[in-house]
Order: structure tokens, then C-alpha cells, then sequence
């Protein structure tokens, strides 16, 4: 019994002291920096826009001229070897070249005409304004403007947060050393 107190005693006294009697090492504390993968976002597609038809229409009078049928005195060709002709100064308007057109057609009626038959027999006006136009105009380089910055700061956060050379030798792909 007396025996089992002791060894209860160095045991406990083992525990207690954690160890002290060992020579303890010094602890050095070292900061390093950690490299932390970001993955980047991918980035938008392009936009793809669709072209915009925009007619300036007014009343002014198309010039419906001559269909050329008066050869040159010398003759004269063109690039590939075709004889140029020239107009006569007053002609039929069956003689014209586009004897589908009345006299006096404007640039109103044939714009009336065209939408017609694109419209089915209907025609719709979306107007606007010359000073509304130059609103919308000065709206669309804003919004230009705008996507251009955004697009540098997308790529300035990339640029920071991935590993790439800004020199030539890489070709800007990440760094492999």
C-alpha cells in the first residue's frame, strides 16, 4: 500500500510539473505569406448587337436621271473593256432609270412605299426629336463609357490577384517557377 502511495505521488508530481525538468527550446515565431488561389469569375460573353436601320426622310425630290445610251465621240471603255455611254439631257420617263417612279417622287414616298410592303400594307412611325436624338446619343456614350471602366477594373483585379508576368517572355500566361 505504501508502495502504491508512492508511485501515485511520482506519478502525480510527473504530471504536475508537465515536464519542466526537460530543457525547454526556444519558440520562434515566423510569419510567412500564404498564396491564396482566387478563382476567377469567367468573364461575360460579348455582346452581340444587331444593326439599326435609321432613315433621314424629307420631302426633297429624287433625281430619277437618264438611263446612259449616247456612246463617247471617241468611244471610250471602261476597266473591263465595256463601252461607257452617257445620258441623253431630256428623256421619256419609260427611258429613266427607274420609270416606276412618277415625277416629283420624294424620298417621303418612296420611304412610304418601302414600309409598306414591309409592313404589311401598314405604316407605323417611331419618331423622335433632333434635340431627343442627341439625348439618346449622349445616353448610349455614358453607357459606354461606363462598360469600358467596368471592363478596366475587372481586369486590374485579375491582373492583382493572379500570378502573371507583365513581360513578354510568358506571353501573359501564370508563372510555372
Amino acid at each position: 500500500m505504501i508502495a502504491r502511495t508512492l508511485v501515485s505521488l511520482l506519478l502525480l508530481t510527473t504530471i504536475v510539473s508537465g515536464c519542466s525538468l526537460l530543457p525547454q527550446r526556444p519558440v520562434e515565431i515566423v510569419s510567412k505569406p500564404v498564396q491564396i488561389e482566387i478563382i476567377q469569375p469567367e468573364l461575360p460573353r460579348p455582346i452581340n448587337l444587331t444593326e439599326v436601320k435609321m432613315s433621314v426622310v424629307s420631302e426633297a425630290v429624287i433625281t430619277n436621271p437618264c438611263k446612259r445610251s449616247i456612246p463617247f465621240e471617241p468611244q471610250r471603255f471602261d476597266d473591263k473593256g465595256v463601252e461607257k455611254l452617257k445620258r441623253p439631257k431630256a428623256c421619256d420617263l419609260e427611258d429613266r432609270e427607274h420609270p416606276e417612279w412618277p415625277v416629283g417622287y420624294t424620298y417621303l414616298d418612296k420611304f412610304l412605299a418601302e414600309n409598306k410592303v414591309a409592313g404589311g400594307g401598314q405604316i407605323v412611325f417611331v419618331a423622335t426629336t433632333i434635340k431627343n436624338y442627341e439625348v439618346q446619343a449622349a445616353n448610349f456614350q455614358e453607357l459606354r463609357r461606363y462598360i469600358r471602366e467596368l471592363g478596366e477594373v475587372i481586369v486590374y483585379y485579375k491582373d492583382v490577384t493572379t500570378n502573371t508576368k507583365k513581360d513578354n517572355s510568358t506571353g501573359g500566361q501564370p508563372d510555372t517557377d
